[in-house]
């Protein structure tokens, strides 16, 4: 397994292993990544706070590397192998961010995602998050007719600000709070991944 980061070394590195039932094919899973705008209201448990708190405040997908070019979401053609589609997020700690996300393998049996930041993330007007700090991959594998496999790692660069990243408990729960979102989980289902 090759997540062709560049950049030695982390502040956190979190990776999320599951197993789950899928009917709808790769297709289905494609349509629920590039479905961007639905990952608002994805919520986590906050465990500086001690309460479930929403992760995502807005999200929609981009035409191209700039915040003034929405669109609808990423359709499921449009999730093919070397595409490199845009998006922006806004986080409710780290604020408002445009991320690249790439295709690199979507066939029937397999899907690779890999997300990076492409613009400074900011809490309370300080950078805490440079370009690629925050990076994660996600492999999707079949592994019988309904049943698909999970795995991703999630990281924050060696750089990357101390008044977010060290939080380690805090980086699970958001992981898993991606995973539950994509499998159709409710993202606030108790219990929390880390208290």
């Amino acid at each position: 397994m090759c997540t062709g980061w560049a950049a030695v070394g982390f502040t956190t590195l979190v990776t999320t292993v599951a197993r789950f039932r899928h009917v709808t094919e790769a297709q289905g899973l494609l349509r629920r990544i590039g479905a961007i705008s639905e990952l608002v209201g994805v919520r986590y448990w906050s465990t500086t706070h001690k309460r479930w708190q929403t992760l995502v405040v807005d999200a929609y997908a981009l035409t191209a590397l700039r915040a003034d070019k929405r669109r609808e979401d990423f359709a499921p053609d449009e999730m093919k192998d070397g595409n490199v589609l845009y998006f922006e997020q806004v986080d409710n700690l780290s604020g408002k961010a445009i991320y690249r996300m790439h295709i690199a393998e979507a066939s029937a049996d397999r899907v690779v995602i890999d997300i990076e930041n492409v613009s400074t993330m900011r809490y309370l007007f300080i950078p805490i998050f440079h370009p690629g700090e925050t990076q994660s991959i996600c492999f999707l594998d079949r592994e019988s007719n309904n049943v698909w496999r999970y795995y991703s790692i999630v990281r924050t660069g060696k750089s990357a600000n101390r008044l977010i990243a060290g939080n380690e408990s805090s980086a699970v729960n958001r992981a898993v709070a991606f995973y539950r979102h994509l499998v159709g989980i409710p993202t606030d289902q108790e219990p929390p991944a880390a208290r």
